[in-house]
C-alpha cells in the first residue's frame, strides 16, 4: 500500500502504540513491583536494593543484546517479523516469571524478558517511520510512544490491585492478546522493494567499519542517555534519594515511576508537536534538553520536602525527558533502509543497556562522596555528552528515507 494513504490514526499506528504499551508495561514493572516481590523471597531491606539494582542491569544487558538481534532480523527478514517474535519471547518470559522461586530464577527470566522486549520500539518506530508520509512521520512515532508509554501508569495500578506475580501473568497476557492484533498490519513497502535487491541488510559490523557511519550511530546512542539515567537512577531509587533528602514520608518507587511515565507521556506528544512547528528534531530536542537540567535541578533541592513534592518532580523529570520517541525517530532517519531497523532497534536498547555502567558510575561516585553528589555528578557528565552528541547530530526533520546504505 501507498504510504501516503496512512494517517497517525491507522492502523498501524495505533497497533504499534498497543504495542509499545505491553512493552512498556512488561519493561518497568520490575522497577514497580521490586520491592514488594524481592521483600516476598526473603531478602533483607538492604538485599532489595543491592539485588534490585543487580536484576535492573541485567534486564538492560538482556535488551541491549536483543536489540542487536532483533535490529539484524528486522533488516534481513522484515520489521513485522520482528514484532511478532520479540513480543511471543517476552510474554512467555514474563508468564515464567511469576513463577521464580530465587533472585538466580528472577534474574535469568528478566534477562530474556530483556531481550525480548528489546525488539518492540525500534521495529515499531521503523515500521511507522516508512509507512508514514515524511510530512506526519514525527507526529506518528510521538504519538506510538505517547500512548504506549501509559503501559508503566496502567503497571502501576495493576500492581496495587493484584499480587506481583499475578502482575507478571497479566503481562504475558496482554502479550498474545496483541499478537492476533498484530495480523492487521501490513510490511513496509520500502523494505519490500530492498528485500530481494544483493545488498547487504541487517549487518551490524557496518556501523563500524565506516568512520562517518561509526560516529553518527554514536551520537545516535548519546543523544538518548538522559532518559535512562532519570529512569533507572533517579525515579527507580526515588524512595532512598526521599531518605538523604530528609523527606519524612514514605515514597512509593511504583508511585514515581506512574508519575515519571505519566510525563513522558506527555512530553513525548508535545515534543512531536514542537518539531513539528520547528521543522526541526534538534531544536525541539534542546528545548528538552533544558527542561531536564531544570527538573533535576529541582530533584536534587528537595532537602526536607514532602513525598508529593518529589512525585510531581518525578513527574516533571519524566516530561523533561519525554523526547523518546523522537530520538529514536532521529537514529531511524540517519540511516538507509537496509540498516534503518537495526539502527532504530539498537539505539533504544544501547542506551538501556548503557544503565548499568550509569550505575556503576554513580555507585563510585557516591561512595567516594554522598548519595546526592554522586546523583548530581553522575547526572552532570550525562548531560555534558548528550548536549556536545546533539550539537553534532545532523538535522533529520522531512528527510526522504527512501535510499540504502552502501556497504
Amino acid at each position: 500500500m501507498d504510504k501516503r494513504n496512512y494517517g497517525i490514526f491507522s492502523i498501524p499506528v495505533i497497533v504499534g502504540a498497543l504495542g509499545y504499551f505491553v512493552d512498556i508495561y512488561d519493561l518497568l514493572l520490575f522497577g514497580i513491583i521490586r520491592k514488594s516481590s524481592l521483600a516476598s523471597l526473603g531478602l533483607t531491606p538492604a538485599e532489595v536494593l543491592t539485588q534490585g539494582e543487580f536484576i535492573i542491569s541485567i534486564q538492560m544487558i538482556g535488551l541491549m543484546l536483543g536489540g542487536i538481534l532483533w535490529g539484524v532480523l528486522g533488516d534481513k527478514k522484515g520489521r513485522l517479523s520482528v514484532l511478532f517474535g520479540s513480543i511471543l519471547l517476552y510474554s512467555l518470559a514474563n508468564i515464567a516469571n511469576g513463577m521464580v522461586q530465587t533472585v538466580e530464577q528472577y534474574a535469568l527470566l528478566r534477562f530474556i524478558a530483556g531481550v525480548g522486549l528489546a525488539g518492540e520500539l525500534g521495529a515499531g518506530i521503523t515500521l511507522v517511520s516508512e509507512l508514514l508520509s515524511k510530512e506526519k512521520r514525527g507526529i506518528g512515532t510521538s504519538m506510538v510512544a505517547g500512548i504506549g508509554l501509559t503501559g508503566a501508569v496502567v503497571a502501576y495500578f495493576i500492581s496495587k490491585e493484584f499480587d506481583w506475580r499475578i502482575c507478571y501473568y497479566i503481562g504475558g497476557a496482554m502479550g498474545f492478546l496483541l499478537l492476533l492484533l498484530r495480523v492487521s498490519v501490513f510490511e513496509s513497502g520500502m523494505f519490500k522493494q530492498v528485500k530481494d535487491m544483493k545488498v547487504s541488510k541487517g549487518n551490524f559490523f557496518a556501523f563500524f567499519t565506516n568512520r562517518h557511519r561509526f560516529f553518527t550511530y554514536i551520537k545516535c546512542i548519546l543523544i538518548g542517555l538522559p532518559t535512562w539515567f532519570v529512569i533507572g537512577v533517579l525515579v527507580t531509587f526515588s524512595d532512598k534519594f526521599g531518605l538523604e533528602f530528609g523527606i519524612q514520608d514514605v515514597i512509593e518507587p511504583g508511585k514515581a515511576i506512574m508519575f515519571a511515565y505519566v510525563g513522558i507521556s506527555l512530553g513525548d506528544v508535545t515534543i512531536g508537536l514542537v518539531s513539528q512547528w520547528l521543522k526541526s528534531r534538534k531544536k525541539a530536542l534542546y528545548i528538552f534538553y533544558v527542561l531536564t537540567m531544570v527538573c533535576m535541578a529541582l530533584f536534587f533541592s528537595q532537602s526536607g520536602g514532602t513525598s508529593l513534592s518529589m512525585y510531581l518532580i518525578c513527574g516533571g523529570l519524566g516530561f523533561a525527558t519525554g523526547f523518546w520517541a523522537i530520538f529514536v525517530t532521529i537514529a531511524a532517519e540517519q540511516f538507509g533502509t537496509n540498516l534503518r531497523a537495526t539502527a532504530a532497534t539498537t539505539v533504544p536498547n544501547m542506551v538501556r543497556g548503557a544503565l548499568p555502567l550509569i550505575i556503576l558510575l554513580f555507585k563510585w561516585l557516591r561512595e567516594n562522596t554522598n548519595y546526592i553528589t554522586g546523583g548530581i555528578i553522575t547526572g552532570s557528565v550525562i548531560m555534558v555528552i548528550t548536549w556536545i552528541a546533539a550539537y553534532y547530530t545532523k538535522e533529520t526533520f522531512g528527510k526522504d528515507l527512501q535510499y540504502i546504505e552502501t556497504i
